[in-house]
């Protein structure tokens, strides 16, 4: 291996005015009146631990690039097949390690870094639309379970026969709302139905909602008299477990209509922090969309309604394939889709700049 070969780290990642970045809010949080207010100080301190991580990963990337010239131009010098095969490894490890920081320069959304909040509806059709959306409950949970991220439902309704009506979980993870905001939209299965005795053919439909978790009220904030607050008492499929007290928390957000609730907790107190959160996401996500559909106005560009945005297909009858309708991708493997085995959509996705812009 000669030294024209020495590894170079380039990439559009202009860690210099990272770094003048960092210390220019460094040097703000020192002022008098930098906690003046407390929500833009709160938003700036985060941009410094974000710009802090993501320039610490590249440093450490091009330092470790340094070492491998060393050790290519100590093998140059005095050639070692045991040198040629730690150079070898050295460099395949590094090559993956800047592929994935370089793909995430494709998470350009001011709130990619943040957590997910993914919720998923059964569409019309009953036991089908339900049983759909619990396969794809464990689709999302198979994934978050591969990537490390955790995993918390926030909010369960189970199906009368089977399946689930609607679910909502937090996937908590650096960028799990960059990774997953491209599966907003409608999903449709089709296949041989298992609930029906003449196994015909079902068309299903689910709606998946992803939405970054807010941060507190530098987001949203909400005021108590737009809320109606309901208490009711929650249960487990088909009226089981009932529990006496009526723990469960329903929140209608009057203003918009939207309706929240939570019923994973014991404590009515802890069902409603939680259905706060999944009410500050929802309406974050309204507005995100509002700011998105202005800007599609002025562009002149149709942006599609929830449940008219087809995003993609997984059929399993009379063949086997999933196809995502916005980048062209598909495969064959429906059964490792289901499992968990989304990387290949979301990388299409993200390296088409479809996510740009969509936060």
């Amino acid at each position: 291996m000669s030294s024209a070969e020495s590894p170079t780290i380039w990439c559009a990642f202009d860690i210099a005015a990272r770094e003048k970045e960092i210390a220019e809010i460094e040097k703000a949080v020192i002022a008098p009146d930098f906690w003046d207010d407390a929500a833009a100080a709160q938003e700036r301190m985060r941009r410094l631990a974000d710009l802090k991580k993501t320039v610490g990963q590249w440093r450490a990337l091009e330092h470790k690039a340094a070492e491998l010239a060393e050790l290519m131009a100590l093998d140059e010098g005095s050639p070692s097949p045991t040198l040629e095969a730690e150079i070898e490894a050295e460099m395949k490890q590094l090559t993956a390690h800047l592929d994935d920081l370089e793909f995430k320069l494709a998470f350009v959304g001011p709130y990619d870094l943040r957590n997910a909040i993914l919720a998923i509806h059964a569409g019309a059709g009953g036991v089908e639309s339900q049983d759909w959306a619990e396969m794809l409950l464990r689709m999302y949970l198979g994934w978050a379970e591969a990537h490390g991220y955790g995993v918390e439902i926030l909010d369960r309704s189970a199906g009368e026969e089977a399946g689930i009506k609607s679910v909502t979980l937090e996937i908590s993870g650096d960028y799990a709302y960059g990774y997953l905001k491209g599966e907003h939209g409608v999903h449709r299965l089709i296949r041989l139905s298992p609930f029906d005795a003449d196994h015909a053919r079902h068309t299903s439909f689910a709606l998946v909602e992803v939405m970054p978790e807010t941060q507190g009220d530098v987001d949203i904030n909400v005021k108590p008299e737009d809320l109606k607050v309901e208490a009711f008492r929650s249960s487990g499929p088909g009226g089981q477990n009932v529990q006496k007290v009526s723990s469960a928390v329903r929140i209608i957000h009057i203003p918009s209509g939207i309706v929240v609730t939570s019923q994973t907790e014991r404590s009515q107190h802890q069902n409603k922090e939680i259905a706060l959160r999944i009410l500050k996401a929802r309406l974050f996500k309204m507005e995100l969309a509002r700011q998105e559909e202005e800007r599609a106005r002025l562009k002149g560009k149709r942006v599609s309604a929830e449940w008219g945005n087809q995003i993609r297909s997984y059929t399993l009858h009379p063949y086997r394939l999933v196809k995502d309708h916005r980048t062209g991708f598909e495969t064959g493997d429906a059964e490792g889709v289901l499992g968990g085995a989304l990387d290949g959509f979301i990388d299409a996705y993200l390296r088409s700049g479809l996510g740009q812009g969509n936060d």
